[in-house]
């Protein structure tokens, strides 16, 4: 099945990078925005925003973020109660978006909005961010209807030579042409993956470099659909574009195969939307990942640090 976006759209952006994210796009969707943080120069006066205080803490774990959210949860949940469809905007290599974002994807279920949710994964190198993105993303899943994920690390490892700042950029930009898409092209109601290549190659290295990126998240049997968006294709000799399509339909069966051409950007790359069934990297970021929903005990409510004030005396 795929994911049908339906209007009023609100697109809620968490965090630093999922606040800008959000207002970019915002101005492409032509919708409203939300934003939501633990910090204040993340809000933006022009939206509406909510601050998640952590109180004196400076520097507040992901769990304490976490346990934090559920003080203004009303408020979300208020805002959220008359839309139809919400897009998350989230890093999940961040603390506010590992931290929020599974709480705030549970109240969009709860509030019965249809949820598509963007997520970014961390590098392999940044190894304490690795487990909680991988819970995050896990509980993130659940809530979505639509779940589209962007890794960096394997963008990094197709293109070794990259700056972490190049990387960042090269995933926002391919993340805004998927949005831009959305009331065009279908998108399944599944765990779907992000895949591209740097700027300046020419269009059949930019597609293997894609699916070089694709095949480090998910092996090969595992791709059930995909989508190509090929970014200036108004720019590029028709037998190219049929050269790259015929080469995707080799590889991805071809009635599950489509190309989007529509892009009147000057810069020449692909962006790969790819329909994931089974296991993916993502699942191995948590040890306990493994172990059935149904089997584990703390499920419903995420690890997070609460203040109880609870008067207790040392005894002795």
């Amino acid at each position: 099945m795929s994911f049908q976006v339906k209007e009023p759209v609100l697109v809620i952006g968490i965090g630093g990078v999922g606040s800008k994210l959000a207002m970019q796009a915002k101005e492409s969707l032509n919708s409203d925005c939300l934003l939501i943080s633990n910090d204040k120069n993340d809000l933006s006066q022009e939206n509406p925003s909510v601050h998640v205080s952590t109180d004196s803490v400076v520097n507040p774990s992901i769990q304490l973020i976490r346990g934090s959210i559920y003080k203004v949860k009303d408020e979300i949940k208020s805002k959220i109660s008359s839309y139809s469809t919400v897009i998350l905007m989230s890093n999940l290599a961040g603390k506010a978006g590992s931290a929020m974002a599974p709480v705030v994807s549970e109240m969009c279920k709860e509030s019965d909005a249809g949820l598509i949710s963007f997520a970014i994964m961390p590098f392999k190198y940044e190894k304490d961010r690795i487990f909680n993105s991988g819970v995050s993303l896990k509980r993130v899943r659940e809530n979505s209807e639509c779940t589209i994920v962007l890794d960096n690390d394997s963008l990094l490892e197709s293109n070794p030579d990259l700056s972490p700042k190049s990387c960042y950029d090269i995933a926002n930009s391919a993340m805004m042409h998927v949005i831009e898409s959305l009331g065009a092209s279908e998108i399944s109601s599944e765990t779907n993956i992000i895949s591209t290549s740097k700027n300046g190659q020419n269009i059949e290295d930019s597609l293997r470099d894609s699916l070089k990126m694709l095949y480090g998240n998910a092996p090969p049997n595992s791709v059930k659909r995909s989508m190509l968006y090929v970014v200036g294709g108004s720019n590029i000799p028709v037998g190219v574009i049929n050269s790259i399509t015929n080469m995707t339909a080799g590889i991805v069966n071809e009635s599950n195969s489509q190309i989007d051409t529509t892009s009147n950007s000057d810069e020449s790359k692909v962006v790969m939307l790819s329909s994931i069934q089974g296991m993916t990297k993502f699942d191995n970021y948590d040890p306990l990942g493994m172990i059935p929903q149904e089997n584990t005990l703390d499920w419903s409510t995420p690890d997070c640090s609460i203040d109880c004030e609870l008067d207790l005396y040392q005894l002795e």
